[in-house]
């Protein structure tokens, strides 16, 4: 890949498509993020392809560099032949263009090698991120709260700490938590709720997710829910507390909107406790220092602010790590799988 390529970086979702464009100086010019359902089909993903060039600009010149979580989605029948998928998607997408496919620890591979290391292929846009973050800080805890998930990675003197690579290590050392600010359903975070001096326990129905909490908290960031919302009803809080009441078996009627609001702060203090225990344990491994800080990135990093304020440790914001346009400044952190890829590929061309 030459040095002074343009760059696309792209982290193929199951549910975005998240695209950053780098420029020949390493700066971030452009980060998109678009809704992608994969699960119901490869039209939509290249659907996404296509909005994300319509903001970017299809510049033949561009070169472009891969990483995904998407193989995931039960569109695939196994994690191989999703990759494999992805990968033959973006190279007919994009036939004549230099295509990087990020297999983590393997590094940058071409198309077809990359298909035959499907597992090194598969799910490693967190390793990305922290990879950055561990070439630019002497240490810290990299905190990628997204949508879905919340990645956990610590770093120390230019590496990655971790022995985990797949979902499957990951999740049972809680570096990988399948929790995030919109799309998880309100009963993966907790089974009960207090209300009218009574311990109600969730319905176990995709009846709200907690996207409806934030929202009703006043606290979800700007274009962080694209997709549709449980019922495929309104985005407000009217809306929001109707669906937030159907967990509890009942109707919005059943109490004032300032009562569902109290009900959305105890789950999302549920949630918060979940990443912070999570983020303790993490700390307390060899290798940081009680002085380490964290490193928040995803749209849900403003719980890593408020799980700081109470560890009483500094804060970074990933998207200081970068060199940028500052109206895109907000989309480096909530996209840095995305940004993380195209930089680390602008660097390994040299």
């Amino acid at each position: 890949m030459p040095h002074d390529a343009m760059i696309v970086g792209w982290d193929l979702g199951g549910a975005h498509t998240k695209a950053a464009l780098v420029d020949c100086r390493g700066r971030v010019g452009s980060v998109v993020q678009i809704a992608c359902p994969l699960w119901q089909g490869l039209d939509h993903l290249d659907a996404g392809i296509d909005s994300v060039l319509e903001k970017i600009g299809d510049d033949s010149g561009l070169r472009h560099a891969v990483t995904m979580t998407g193989e995931l989605v039960d569109l695939f029948p196994d994690r191989a032949t999703g990759v494999k998928t992805l990968i033959d998607t973006m190279s007919r997408r994009f036939p004549q263009a230099e295509l990087a496919i990020y297999g983590g620890s393997a590094g940058f591979l071409k198309p077809d090698s990359a298909a035959n290391q499907a597992l090194q292929v598969a799910s490693a846009n967190w390793l990305a991120s922290a990879s950055w973050a561990a070439g630019c800080l002497r240490e810290g805890l990299l905190v990628d709260v997204g949508s879905t998930t919340t990645d956990l990675i610590p770093f120390a003197d230019k590496q990655v700490l971790t022995c985990d690579y797949s979902d499957h290590q990951r999740l049972t050392g809680q570096s990988l938590i399948y929790t995030g600010i919109v799309r998880t359903p309100l009963m993966a975070v907790t089974d009960k709720v207090p209300f009218a001096g009574e311990w109600v326990y969730l319905m176990a129905e995709h009846f709200a997710t907690t996207a409806d909490i934030y929202r009703l908290n006043g606290e979800l960031p700007e274009g962080a829910d694209l997709l549709p919302s449980a019922d495929n009803g309104e985005k407000s809080q009217i809306g929001s507390a109707r669906r937030l009441a159907r967990m509890l078996g009942l109707d919005l009627d059943a109490a004032d909107l300032d009562n569902w609001r109290g009900i959305s702060r105890f789950i999302a203090e549920q949630q918060l406790r979940l990443v912070a225990d999570a983020c303790e344990r993490l700390l307390s491994r060899p290798g940081l220092s009680d002085t380490a800080p964290l490193v928040g990135a995803g749209v849900g990093r403003f719980l890593v602010e408020r799980i700081c304020r109470r560890l009483g440790r500094s804060y970074i914001g990933f998207e200081s790590l970068f060199d940028y346009a500052n109206p895109v400044a907000s989309k480096v952190a909530e996209c840095a799988p995305a940004v993380a890829v195209a930089s680390l590929a602008k660097e390994h061309a040299g």
